[in-house]
């Protein structure tokens, strides 16, 4: 439960439908096995205790009187155990039957929650034999003992303030507002739901989708736990299907009609940090909520979750093939409305062969199309100088041939050697003078040749370098509008490869390859033997380090300590703990000490979640510390 990550599961034992005697022992066996695994919170499917298909027989005192003291001997099985465990079971309250929830925790209950939706139709017809259940929270006697009984309730855990469940039953998910919008609204970070949901052709798709999106719709965490094998199939067959979902994303999913346990690490200060930044998320709730307090121990659990190495990139090829599609029209069409808006008809790209550029040129043609500009239109200029190789000069030209481009040189050692000797700067010294020195120029040649063509430069540099201040300040670090300012490195390759692999130029395709298998460089450093010098991940560390971090660190604001334990778990093999710890550390420090670039970056589109605009996304100051960040 470190960092956050609360250990859940969804479960449905083998039922006899009308033996709960049997049905507790099952239960039982479920619980002493979650425990083993170390599970803080273990839903069981509705009305597990008895059976969902019990029918007229839920009037009967006999099974009434036997779920009760099934339910009892639960209750004890719990005691000494640090999980939270939800079971669905038939319950006799003054006098009425209630299909209820019941949180039992340590031996205690903490709470019966009524179902308050009650299906009546089709296969269903639940308002035969039980009453309807109400929002409202009172005490009742149960066993001996006054517990709450009403549908808002909240278990919080005292110890880890992130943890607040809540509990809403099968249908009361499916009707138009929920109880578990309300619950969320009144702090309920993870929704149970002990349910009873018949099988039929297609109702998988619909459930996955339901659950999913509740979560999502909530910024919560959910779990679902599905009568299986052991209803009656008089009519209609349950199939166990169990789902564990956290904001929109299935972390879990049982395989039906085998009445498998699913297990997941839901991660709750990642859903709470979600609702902060959400401002609109929290809004006037004027039902009245029964807090009711327990405490589990924090300990460090192992974590079984997988996080993707490139959380910027999707996994799928399908899904990462429209993702690239749509990024690329986020991109053109954010330069198209620029372009109409400055009746500009001309572009100016600094092109290296490198990435970066590469990417810029696309998105560049992909607006000149939409406008029915002519590409000839796009002046593309390689300005070659002491680090430039005949490989990355090659893959420019031709990139610039096959595109329909128009290709200008300007050769800046001449005007480069001038500058150093105005500012007396020696040649072979190869500093960060002599460096940017080259990366200005470039700008400035770039701009003036805007002007000439009353045209516009085009920016090239991407989310990546301007996260770690990878960027000459008022050099590559300066454009009119820069369409990759949210694209991080690691998804440049992929939009990259996706035009190469989707584009009918054979030829275009080619150049397109050889420049992904090109070494990431500004190539600002003499190369040596005619091959590149000057790796860039050599220096600043490996991009899909950084843009793990990256990610975690904005999108959810993470500690230092949960990024490090993350990426121990997702690059073991790749990294040594040691290698991780360093650059992680780099990370932070570059992070912090060159917001003053990002403070005052030209306008560029937004394609993701995770943007570095001083205008939207990232307003913070240029002189904030780096202290507690490093410590965290």
């Amino acid at each position: 439960m470190k960092d956050g990550f609360i250990k859940v599961a969804a479960a449905t034992p083998k039922v006899k439908v009308a033996d709960p005697e049997y049905n507790t022992k099952e239960i039982i066996k479920i619980i002493r096995q979650a425990g083993d695994e170390e599970a803080s919170l273990l839903v069981f499917s509705e009305l597990a205790v008895s059976g969902y298909t019990c029918g007229d027989l839920f009037l009967q005192d006999p099974l009434l009187e036997e779920s009760l003291k099934g339910l009892m001997e639960i209750k004890k099985e719990t005691k000494g155990m640090d999980m939270v465990v939800t079971v669905g079971c038939p319950l006799v309250v003054e006098h009425k039957l209630y299909n209820c929830g019941v949180f039992l925790f340590d031996g205690r209950i903490l709470g019966v929650v009524p179902k308050i939706h009650l299906p009546n139709y089709g296969e269903f017809y639940e308002a035969r034999h039980f009453a309807k259940g109400k929002r409202e929270v009172k005490d009742i006697l149960l066993d001996g003992e006054y517990v709450p009984f009403g549908a808002n309730i909240l278990l919080e855990c005292t110890n880890i303030p992130e943890l607040t469940i809540a509990m809403e039953i099968c249908e009361d998910l499916w009707v138009p507002l929920p109880p578990s919008t309300h619950h969320a609204l009144a702090g309920a970070t993870v929704i149970c739901n002990p349910s009873a949901s018949v099988e039929t052709t297609t109702k998988e798709v619909y459930r996955s989708a339901l659950v999913s999106n509740q979560s999502a719709r909530l910024l919560s965490g959910y779990v679902y736990a599905n009568a299986g094998e052991g209803e009656s199939t008089t009519d209609v067959v349950y199939s166990g299907h169990h789902l564990i979902c956290e904001n929109g994303t299935v972390l879990a999913e049982a395989k039906r009609f085998v009445n498998d346990i699913i297990y997941a690490d839901m991660d709750v200060k990642r859903l709470v940090a979600e609702r902060r930044k959400m401002t609109t998320f929290f809004e006037e709730d004027s039902e009245e909520y029964r807090s009711v307090p327990f405490i589990l121990p924090v300990k460090v659990n192992q974590i079984t979750r997988k996080f993707p190495k490139n959380p910027f990139v999707p996994s799928s090829r399908e899904e990462r093939e429209k993702r690239c599609d749509e990024i690329l029209s986020i991109q053109s069409m954010g330069l198209k409305k620029r372009l109409e808006h400055t009746n500009c008809t001309h572009a100016v790209v600094g092109i290296s062969g490198g990435l970066d550029s590469t990417l810029a040129v696309l998105v560049t043609v992909r607006a000149f199309d939409m406008l029915d500009i002519p590409r000839e239109n796009i002046i593309c200029v390689t300005m070659p100088c002491f680090g430039t190789t005949d490989r990355t000069y090659q893959n420019a030209v031709s990139l610039i041939h096959e595109l329909g481009a128009t290709l200008k040189e300007v050769n800046i050692e001449k005007a480069v050697r001038q500058h150093f000797k105005d500012i007396e700067h020696e040649e072979d010294v190869h500093d960060v003078t002599y460096e940017n020195s080259q990366a200005r120029e470039r700008t400035q040649i770039l701009m003036d040749i805007a002007n000439k063509y009353n045209g516009m430069v085009i920016g090239t540099g991407d989310m990546s370098e301007l996260a770690l201040g990878w960027a000459t300040y008022n050099g590559d670090h300066m454009s009119m509008y820069a369409v990759n300012c949210s694209v991080p490195k690691t998804l440049v390759r992929y939009l990259v490869l996706y035009y190469a692999e989707t584009v009918e130029n054979k030829e275009l395709s080619d150049v397109l390859m050889d420049v992904l298998d090109t070494p990431v460089s500004p190539e600002l450093l003499p190369p040596v033997d005619g091959v590149i010098s000057q790796k860039t991940e050599d220096l600043v560390g490996p991009y899909e380090l950084h843009d793990f971090f990256l990610y975690y660190m904005l999108r959810f604001g993470f500690p230092k300590a949960k990024l490090y334990r993350m990426a121990k778990l997702t690059f073991a093999g790749d990294y040594d703990d040691e290698t991780i710890q360093k650059w992680l550390d780099k990370f932070y420090w570059r992070f912090f000490s060159q917001q003053f670039k990002r403070s005052c970056l030209p306008d560029g589109p937004k394609v993701g979640s995770v943007a570095v605009s001083p205008r939207g996304d990232l307003r913070m100051p240029s002189d904030a510390s780096v202290n507690i960040w490093q410590k965290s």
